[in-house]
């Protein structure tokens, strides 16, 4: 007995009774004791709790939006495959422990091996009751996890359809290859996995407990460990046969380097290999099963031995010979036919077997009126860049910091004045992240600021004076040519990642709507829609605070009997959700449709799986110098490769109440036939799509990208062409950036006639160079137009015209025009300066110039180039903004520029570019050129010296006020501006009858580190 436990006389106690005391210490180790597994039941009860927390508010979501059988589908497909993965390799690891041991000999040989043996089983043994179930459950649910993984491509083999397409080789159709294919590879794999994990088990067993006897030890195998193992062993040799013969198919979807598909050498070579591989596998199983009988390994390690060597000789060496010794000594003749299987199948696949192609003998000198025949085009063409003027909406148009628009907005087309008109459009989106931190608080951010407002608009063809857009629907409240719509933004790209509304009208928890000018400076509102979940209940608050972690969710006034929780507000979340089998376009683009404003997203289906079709990176081929400098993320759930690729959905989101639409645009497409059958009910017909909502769907631009990458090559259609590569072309790098390096320049919405339209097209266009060179060879544009506001999808849609220059000719490209006008000497009419020296001069003193799209347009019989310049003060200031200043338009190898694009038409085509371009700016129309045979007028004596003097004057005053400006020395800058005012009002008074002085000036609004060129001077 310790000292701690020897007994003490107890005072109370009669009789000299004793008690013994318990040991010090003892009670406290039985609390530490029961404390570690409460803290793990508590753990446990937790993580169930957030686990059914999330599970709930997932299907309230589901249920909110009417798509709740997509996540059943989803769930229960996870849940089948799981279970089966678990099952099946489970149940093969269980059975070879279980039989391993049930099995073992009775009396194991006694060997200097076996008794080392015992020792591990003496250790073992503790622990094989537990290891019996342990082991099969852990890699039950690591199989289990890695089946459910594929329930996409289940589904797709489930409710496959056919292609009605025959592949060339194997005489199937594609749909064997692009649903049954991938699920009966991922079947062997994943089969062959199991069984391999449970020979190894069962090996392991078999050895421990000294059934198995491997060559060279004492003794022999035991019956049932043979009769087990070689069951197993011949299992794998079958699974491996079958993965030999169903490799045979892979063939068509091999890399090769050139392309993608069999070649010759697979053909003639690794086809038959595999077949005999096959045939080879099957013997070896049945080596193994012979075992049975034999007792003896010797006919098994032959099958194997002999499996290794063909797979050695004819699945490597020989495809090797006959690459190196027939078929590169005659590649372009032996593999033409496989080539050109690769150039109809890729050109099916990606939508360019369709192309509309024309020789385009593109003229390169300008002459008087030459485009005359394009005069309906040229009111149409964008001189308002997108991409730069996101800036200028939210200078103009934010209103409030936390309002913001994207850095690069879209364009789209409405009916102004019973007029389709190309409109640049921009959403005025919440940004929290652009309020005042001092405001950030869990009460503002998620039930105060709930929401955007308004969409604003300009046209996409018109500047207002000082070069800023012109808008038709624009401020707050808004007000314009849209007529009335709910401009509230629950749902959208800018969206907060939850808010709460629904609070009481009139209540101090209500939202904020807008700013106004009212005594409080700003209206409330009350959320009045069906968006998001009611979480009035107790039981709905209490899921969403543990599924957000936020306690403020149950215990805030601001959330009653009538809130209504709003998450996944991205649109492409939203639909990404709904439609998780659908890749997603990287641009959704806002459009008030039907009185509401929806975002539309386009939806591709997609596979790697098309027999013979080149594989491509889709989000490599997708970026270019626009997504790089705005989009993060290109495309949404966009798989590795692709190799076919249809734009089969068109989607939309309400920006008011987060309601989903998808529609079936491609309602012939294979994939999706095979997606609606797997989730009935969720696409609807295309005949459901208004009137309204036509007039705003568009040829999707990711998938023109698609496309235009691979017509780079695909354009191509001989295969003897094709295999040596001399007319391959490329996407020209984006001319606005001069580095070697720079992205590709991005494809341009716009309206344009191509040669044998009869009317200008809403239209998607790129242009393409040769591989090694700048000059231009082709230029395409996709009808991108989809439909009227009957309802009706255009005819033409989609159409893809190529005009393909001769080899012979010598048409500047993007990047040749870019670099010409960085370099150009050429004066304008409303400028008395140089194209350079306007660049230079704006681009000092704090002020920054931008170079615009440079849009590529077949006019005139050649190919026009036009590009909008934009000059913004210092970017120290955060009021400024870029300003549209000058157009430059480049024919041939002349150009002209102009502070409007009918100035810069008429100085390039010699004063009579014999179109109108409409209202495009401000300024006052330049003066026309003399005509032939019409005398010129007298002119006065001095008048002119006069003029030039006064100019030249001018220009030392601005050069001094630039100094100046550069300086910080605002009193000499004032000085200049009042000697450039002097000069221009004396060359104003100096110039003669009927002639037209334009010289630059500066706004009596410039202020220092925004002085740029403005308005011509009164009668100039």
């Amino acid at each position: 007995m310790t000292d701690h436990e020897r007994p003490e006389p107890d005072p109370a106690a009669a009789g000299g009774a004793r008690r013994v005391v318990p040991p010090r210490g003892r009670a406290g180790r039985r609390g530490r004791g029961v404390l570690g597994p409460l803290l793990t039941i508590v753990a446990v009860v937790l993580l169930a709790l957030g686990a059914l927390a999330a599970l709930w508010t997932q299907v309230l979501w589901y249920d909110a939006l009417g798509f709740g059988r997509v996540l059943t589908t989803e769930l229960l497909t996870k849940g089948l495959l799981f279970l089966v993965g678990l099952l099946l390799a489970g149940g093969l690891t269980f059975s070879s422990i279980a039989l391993g041991y049930r099995l073992r000999p009775v009396y194991a040989p006694v060997t200097d091996e076996q008794l080392a043996l015992d020792r591990y089983r003496s250790m073992l043994d503790p622990l094989r009751r537990l290891a019996v179930w342990v082991v099969p459950a852990m890699l039950g649910i690591f199989s289990g996890t890695a089946l459910a993984s594929q329930w996409q491509t289940f589904l797709l083999w489930r409710n496959q359809v056919p292609f009605g397409v025959t592949d060339p080789e194997f005489g199937k159709d594609v749909g064997f290859f692009v649903f049954t294919l991938p699920w009966v590879r991922f079947v062997l794999d994943f089969t062959l996995m199991a069984f391999v994990l449970a020979a190894i088990v069962a090996a392991l067993t078999h050895y421990l407990y000294g059934g198995l006897r491997p060559p060279g030890m004492a003794g022999r195998s035991t019956k049932a460990a043979i009769v087990h193992l070689s069951s197993l062993f011949a299992a794998l040799a079958l699974l491996q046969g079958l993965s030999y013969w169903f490799g045979r198919y892979d063939l068509a979807l091999q890399d090769s380097g050139r392309i993608t598909g069999i070649t010759y050498t697979g053909a003639h070579a690794v086809l038959p290999g595999k077949s005999i591989l096959a045939v080879a596998a099957v013997l070896c199983a049945l080596f193994f099963l012979a075992s049975i009988w034999t007792g003896s390994w010797r006919l098994p390690i032959v099958g194997v031995s002999l499996l290794a060597v063909t797979a050695l000789v004819i699945g490597t060496i020989y495809p090797t010979l006959v690459q190196s010794l027939k078929v590169k000594p005659s590649e372009r003749t032996l593999e033409q036919p496989y080539i050109q299987r690769n150039i109809d199948a890729t050109r099916a696949a990606f939508g360019l077997d369709q192309v509309k192609k024309e020789v385009y003998k593109a003229q390169t000198s300008v002459t008087s009126g030459q485009l005359r025949g394009d005069a309906a085009t040229v009111p149409g063409i964008r001189i308002v860049d997108p991409a730069v003027v996101g800036q200028t909406f939210e200078a103009l148009q934010a209103v409030k910091a936390f309002y913001s628009f994207p850095s690069s907005l879209d364009v789209d087309r409405y009916v102004i004045d019973g007029k389709t008109t190309d409109a640049v459009v921009g959403a005025r989106e919440l940004r929290l992240d652009d309020l005042d931190r001092s405001w950030r608080n869990w009460v503002n951010d998620h039930t105060v600021y709930t929401h955007g407002f308004g969409l604003v608009a300009a046209y996409g063809n018109k500047r207002g004076p000082d070069g800023q857009p012109v808008f038709f629907e624009q401020n707050i409240p808004s007000t314009g040519k849209l007529g009335p719509y709910e401009p509230r933004i629950y749902f959208g790209e800018e969206s907060p990642e939850y808010s709460i509304v629904g609070a009481p009208e009139g209540s101090g928890d209500a939202e904020l709507d807008h700013p106004d000018g009212s005594a409080g400076g700003q209206r409330n509102t009350t959320y009045r829609g069906t968006g998001g979940v009611a979480i009035g209940s107790l039981t709905r608050r209490l899921a969403y605070a543990v599924a957000y972690r936020e306690p403020n969710i149950m215990l805030s006034s601001a959330v009653n009997e009538q809130s209504r929780l709003l998450d996944v507000r991205k649109p492409r979340d939203r639909i990404g959700k709904v439609a998780p089998w659908l890749t997603l376009d990287g641009d959704p683009y806002p459009a008030v449709v039907d009185g509401r404003i929806l975002w539309i997203v386009d939806g591709y289906t997609t596979t790697a799986n098309y027999p013979y079709a080149q594989r491509t990176e889709i989000e490599e081929v997708t970026s270019d110098a626009l997504t790089n400098a705005s989009r993060s993320n290109v495309t949404a759930q966009a798989p590795a490769k692709v190799n076919y690729v249809r734009n089969s959905v068109k989607a939309t989101v309400d920006a008011y109440d987060g309601k989903v639409h998808l529609y079936a645009w491609d309602d012939q497409d294979p994939l999706l036939k095979a997606w609606t059958k797997a989730f009935p009910g969720t696409v609807e017909p295309m005949s459901a799509i208004t009137g309204e909502l036509m007039q705003h769907l568009r040829y999707p631009e990711d998938l023109f990208k698609v496309q235009r990458s691979m017509l780079g090559k695909y354009h191509v259609t001989d295969a003897n062409s094709f295999f040596g590569g001399q007319d391959f072309w490329r996407v020209p790098t984006d001319p606005s950036n001069r580095s070697q390096t720079a992205p590709s320049q991005p494809p341009y919405y716009l309206s344009l006639a191509m040669p044998g339209q009869q009317d200008p097209t809403f239209s998607l266009t790129t242009s393409f160079t040769p591989e090694n060179r700048d000059v231009l060879s082709a230029f395409v544009a996709a009808d991108a137009d989809a439909g009227s506001a009957d309802g009706k999808r255009r005819d033409g849609y989609g159409t893809l015209r190529m005009l393909e220059l001769p080899r012979d000719t010598q048409v500047q490209g993007p990047r040749q025009v870019a670099n010409n006008i960085f370099s150009s000497n050429d004066s304008s009419p409303r400028f008395a300066l140089t194209l350079s020296q306007f660049l230079n001069n704006n681009s000092q003193g704090g002020s920054k110039v931008s170079m615009g799209n440079l849009l590529t347009l077949p006019m005139g019989g050649g190919v026009l180039y036009v590009q909008p310049i934009y000059v913004q003060a210092s970017s120290g200031s955060s009021s400024s903004y870029p300003q549209s200043k000058a157009i430059v338009a480049a024919f041939g190898d002349k150009l002209a520029w102009s502070d409007t694009l009918d100035g810069a038409l008429d100085g390039l085509f010699g004063g009579s570019s014999g179109a109108t371009a409409g209202d495009q700016g401000s300024a006052p129309t330049p003066p026309q050129p003399q005509q032939p045979g019409q005398p010129a007028p007298a002119p006065q004596p001095g008048a002119g010296s006069e003029v030039a003097r006064q100019l030249r004057a001018a220009q030392t005053a601005m050069a001094d006020a630039d100094k100046a400006l550069a300086a910080g020395d605002f009193a000499a800058y004032g000085e200049a501006q009042k000697r450039l005012r002097s000069a221009l009002e004396a060359a104003v008074k100096a110039q003669q009858p009927g002639q037209t002085v334009v010289v630059p000036t500066v706004s009596p609004s410039a202020t220092p580190g925004s002085a740029t060129p403005s308005s011509p001077a009164p009668g100039g």
